[in-house]
């Protein structure tokens, strides 16, 4: 299968592929509590860090699409990822975010979230996307809601009650034209 590298981008954020030299900055935020407080609420060694990296590649290799690391333009650092998620098992094709600690706040998660969405919708011609959402998970939620995401029901992931966001390409067109 050929793999194209598809990188999107925003005003602030590149949105590209997982690269080997990420490591040590994807690891430091997969080791902070408070990043993974709602990503199954533990902290990851190395080799875990290593294998989620490895996942997500291999996630576009299957599927042709899959999680990007977000690089912040202005200084380069990897800030988080955002990305599609469907492997196979799971409650429908996800898009998710996650960012480190120090980029919490600044409206990344929603800027980069809502350029995969659009990306979604129209170069992907995708019908449906949701999110899957810790109930606890406040800053989050508040993502989704800016998204345009409503919650439309609740799932059990790895022995945790999930809420399922979620929007369709008619609410989000509608959105897009106001």
């Amino acid at each position: 299968m050929q793999m194209n590298e598809i990188t999107l981008e925003t005003e602030r954020l590149l949105l590209r592929w997982l690269r080997e030299d990420d490591f040590e900055q994807y690891a430091k935020m997969c080791r902070d509590p408070e990043v993974m407080r709602f990503l199954g609420g533990q902290t990851l060694s190395d080799i875990e860090v290593w294998r989620q990296m490895t996942s997500f590649m291999g996630h576009w290799y299957f599927r042709g699409y899959g999680i990007w690391a977000v690089e912040e333009k202005i200084t380069g650092k990897l800030v988080g990822r955002i990305g599609f998620l469907n492997p196979i098992g799971w409650p429908g094709f996800e898009l998710g975010w996650t960012l480190s600690r120090e980029s919490w706040g600044k409206g990344y998660a929603t800027e980069g979230a809502r350029r995969a969405l659009a990306y979604a919708f129209t170069e992907m011609g995708r019908d449906h996307v949701i999110s899957l959402i810790a109930p606890a998970n406040v800053a989050s939620a508040k993502v989704a809601e800016r998204l345009g995401e409503k919650v439309e029901g609740q799932t059990e992931l790895f022995g945790n009650e999930i809420l399922i966001y979620g929007i369709g390409r008619d609410q989000w067109s509608k959105s897009q034209s106001k």
